[in-house]
């Protein structure tokens, strides 16, 4: 499920570039957007002009971006009415399932900072909840917690993580803080690769399904301290089965 444009225009990797190298930061923004699923493949990017006046960057620059990634196999160029810059895939391919590392290898590799995220995240995901369930949201970001909320519960592996990560991303705009959501959107980058390489077990995936709507449904009804709860206890149980990947 794509981000509307009314969301696009919330998420932390399109917010304004500040600072350091303009071009490494634009390409940065771009990948993490791609990697997280707010832009998935045969998706199109933003328009150019749009894009370029979200990160506050020249065209020039943003052109300049867009062609590395091009060279780095993960976008492709259209002409045409239909045209645009498309998403190709989240990065140039790592060998076959088989002989990419399984979950418990990327946890041994991550080491100290497979707990450093995890903390980092159990401090920041609930009072981000708390922080969205705190605000009166519009009408359009209520029914895209809804409609976010029923993209993660697709059971389908090659797209389950790309729904789970438009969720806490959706919670995490809806916050209403640009600090709180960027941050949550680099841990959830952090720890992309070692979540989507955890084996789908259904019982999991229903005890998942079930902390999210509580979460959802405690932000809806302006729950904070319902919705901060919820997310603790959802971030807790990914926590135990991350760190017992290291056993």
């Amino acid at each position: 499920m794509p981000a509307d444009n009314h969301q696009q225009a919330g998420m932390p990797m399109w917010r304004p570039v500040r600072g350091g190298n303009a071009f490494e930061i634009t390409v940065a923004r771009l990948v993490q957007a791609i990697k997280l699923g707010m832009v998935t493949a045969g998706e199109r990017l933003p328009a150019e002009r749009e894009l370029a006046e979200k990160l506050r960057v020249s065209r020039v620059t943003l052109r300049q971006a867009i062609g590395a990634l091009r060279e780095a196999g993960y976008l492709e160029s259209r002409r045409g009415r239909a045209g645009g810059t498309f998403v190709v895939s989240s990065g140039p391919a790592s060998g076959s399932a088989d002989e990419r590392p399984d979950a418990a290898t990327l946890a041994r590799e991550m080491g100290e900072t497979l707990h450093d995220a995890l903390d980092f995240r159990q401090v920041l995901e609930p009072g981000a909840a708390a922080l969205a369930a705190s605000r009166t949201l519009s009408a359009a970001d209520r029914a895209y917690l809804v409609a976010s909320l029923a993209a993660s519960r697709e059971r389908d592996p090659a797209v389950r993580r790309t729904g789970d990560s438009r969720l806490h991303l959706a919670i995490a705009v809806a916050s209403g803080s640009a600090s709180v959501a960027q941050a949550i959107a680099d841990v959830q980058l952090r720890l992309d690769q070692l979540l989507a390489a955890i084996p789908v077990l259904r019982r999991n995936l229903d005890h998942s399904d079930a902390q999210h709507a509580r979460i959802v449904e405690a932000i809806l009804a302006g729950d904070a301290a319902g919705a901060r709860t919820a997310m603790e206890e959802h971030c807790d149980a990914t926590a135990q089965l991350l760190r017992g990947l290291l056993g």
